[in-house]
């Protein structure tokens, strides 16, 4: 069953050079570990807020993206990133969805 995650998170203002910067990294981390590629989005109009950047991301199951989860939390570039990235982003919450027929 495919699960989409999508993430809200909140950038602190004059974050977003920071935040671009910060991602690269990311998704170099991600690459390494098969991560699906992400669409990223930043609010324009109503929403959780104008600084809110959205990330939506298709696995191929709850399964695949738990996995993936667990090894990535183990490596010490991803968790020096999840360090500095709480200086740019205030919040975030994650959701995941299965798509309807």
């Amino acid at each position: 069953m495919i699960a989409v995650e999508h993430q809200i998170q909140k950038v602190r203002p004059g974050k977003w050079a920071a935040l671009e910067e910060i991602e690269k990294k990311y998704a170099a981390i991600e690459a390494r570990y098969g991560f699906p590629p992400k669409k990223r989005y930043q609010c324009m109009i109503g929403g959780p807020n104008t600084n809110a950047l959205i990330l939506d991301r298709q696995w191929a199951s709850l399964a695949a993206m738990e996995a993936t989860y667990e090894k990535i939390m183990s490596d010490p570039e991803y968790q020096a990133l999840a360090a500095e990235i709480i200086t740019i982003v205030e919040s975030q919450q994650i959701e995941v969805y299965t798509p309807l027929p």
